[in-house]
């Protein structure tokens, strides 16, 4: 019997220890080959402390540790920032109210139910703790506390509600400008934006990551490359990027300010004009087509609710497949998805007017990648991890995307910008990606623009400015929503203010947050 006991005592205290180990190493981001030294250091903090086994034993109480809930909390935190790199509740909102029908990440979901059955595991062993040795049923109520004050999960609900006391929550709102178009150039150009699933500007340090980014530094050999587009707070996944560089505003989640907070959106910021409002008045044609399902995350109804008049999602292409198989979990590969935009831009092209272009990529999402079969037969064999093979495939099938284009004649009289959707979120390539300041791709050319590189600090806000002058189009101050204009002298708010202070306004804001989800919006007048 003693034999017996000692087992399960220390098979609970070593379980322990593997899930403080790993814990740790999540929240610090370190290497989870660390956990093992963790876990020798708590096995002998046991063994000195003889937990579980002390030497004045008391019969085991039956009670329910009070950390049991805090605990499960924080274990799912950890889930989270180990899948993602951090906890985001302004996207864990969103996703919430938008859906998250036919989500493609799958492949998460055993992690996902081994990760539950390990948190289980983790509680019983404490329960155990806890009822054989009556110096953790004191001790864990110290611990409680020290779990609730610093779970990143109720840390970021509680950051969420910082807007309703706080003494400015209005900040944001002053310095928005409404996107607005005051003069146009003689001939619109047709505009072309290709986003990059997670393919950051951060890759192209050839230090850390080799030759990955090589074809998208030849993409910025045609045109202008912009240096220092950080990532502000809400703007860190795709449909919060996407908007960020096409409303000039960051995804806010409409929280309880929603109608009906409790069921599907019906519409995606209908209280702001956004790229595609400003254009449509312009009598632009626009397209938005990608690999994935419209349905996830509200992609569709923010598109058709923004001026464009045709979107294609996975289930529009499918039939288009040569081989309807060929498909990841997500949707549509790039190489596919790529080819099938070359003959949506051809026909646009052959209508009178111009036309806005918008494509999104599937190859670098996190935390793998999905490269496509041509990437294969180019780069060689996926081992099914390194994600630096899928980033190396999305920016060759980009610029394989583009040279199509050109060797077709489809880029005259066109600007063309190539962009990440944001930051990547965790992968396997996360510790070197951390390892100094990151930055957004952002690659504009045609239309007339210089050949150059521009080193401004900014944020995904002043993509839509940018964008709009670079295109010819007058806007007032060279500001739209927040975000001024990299081709001006207009200061930005992150020149103007700092990335850590405009994130702060942002978690403190109220007024703003409003504006985007209140139906009030007028729309720009058609072009005259």
């Amino acid at each position: 019997m003693p034999t017996r006991t000692s087992l399960v005592r220390w098979l609970a205290l070593g379980f322990l220890g593997l899930c403080l180990g790993y814990a740790i190493t999540t929240v610090l981001a370190l290497t989870h080959f660390l956990t093992l030294a963790v876990l020798a250091a708590w096995l002998v903090l046991a063994w000195g402390f003889r937990w579980g086994a002390t030497s004045h034993a008391r019969p085991p109480v039956r009670v329910w540790p009070w950390c049991l809930l805090p605990l499960a909390l924080w274990w799912l935190a950890i889930y989270v920032t180990d899948s993602y790199g951090r906890v985001d509740m302004g996207a864990i909102l969103f996703h919430f109210q938008a859906g998250v029908a036919e989500h493609g990440g799958t492949g998460r979901i055993l992690i996902a139910i081994l990760h539950t059955l390990a948190g289980v595991l983790m509680l019983v062993a404490f329960t155990w703790l806890v009822r054989v040795d009556h110096r953790w049923r004191l001790l864990e109520r110290i611990l409680m506390l020290f779990l609730l004050a610093f779970n990143p999960l109720l840390f970021g609900f509680s950051r969420q509600g910082v807007a309703i006391v706080a003494e400015d929550g209005a900040w944001l709102d002053r310095r928005y400008i409404p996107p607005a178009i005051e003069a146009s150039p003689e001939s619109s150009p047709n505009l072309i934006i290709l986003y990059l699933e997670s393919i950051e500007g951060t890759y192209a340090d050839a230090s850390r990551f080799g030759d990955v980014y090589d074809d998208l530094d030849a993409l910025g050999e045609r045109g202008l490359v912009f240096k220092g587009v950080r990532q502000s707070e809400n703007t860190g996944w795709t449909m919060a990027g996407m908007i960020a560089s096409q409303c000039g505003a960051p995804l806010m989640p409409a929280g309880l300010i929603h109608d009906h907070q409790f069921e599907p959106l019906q519409h995606v910021l209908p209280g702001v004009n956004c790229l595609g409002d400003l254009l449509s008045a312009q009598g632009y044609r626009q397209l938005y087509m990608a690999g994935a399902s419209l349905e996830f995350a509200g992609k569709g109804l923010f598109y058709k609710g923004h001026g464009f008049d045709k979107t294609l999602g996975r289930h529009q292409l499918e039939p288009r497949l040569d081989d309807p198989a060929y498909l990841n979990s997500w949707g549509l590969n790039d190489d596919s998805l790529l080819d099938i935009a070359v003959e949506e831009v051809s026909k646009l092209a052959q209508q009178p007017g111009p036309f806005t272009f918008v494509t999104l990529t599937l190859s670098g999402h996190p935390p793998y990648g999905y490269p496509a079969k041509s990437c294969l037969e180019r780069q060689g064999e996926f081992d099914g991890v390194d994600i630096l093979y899928s980033v190396k495939c999305s920016a060759w099938l980009a610029r394989r995307f583009i040279e199509q284009l050109d060797s077709q004649g489809l880029l005259e009289n066109t600007l063309v910008v190539v962009a990440s959707d944001h930051l990547s979120m965790k992968n396997s390539a996360w510790l070197q990606l951390i390892e100094k300041s990151r930055e957004n791709t952002l690659i504009m050319f045609g239309n007339g623009l210089p050949h150059k590189v521009v080193h401004r600090e900014a944020a995904t806000m002043d993509i839509l400015p940018t964008l709009l002058e670079a295109m010819g189009f007058t806007i007032p101050s060279h500001r739209a929503g927040l975000g001024a204009s990299l081709l001006s002298p207009a200061q930005t708010l992150v020149e103007r203010h700092g990335l850590e202070d405009l994130n702060t306004r942002m978690l403190e804001e109220r007024e703003l947050q409003l504006r985007l989800w209140q139906k009030v919006r007028d729309k720009p007048s058609p072009k005259g």
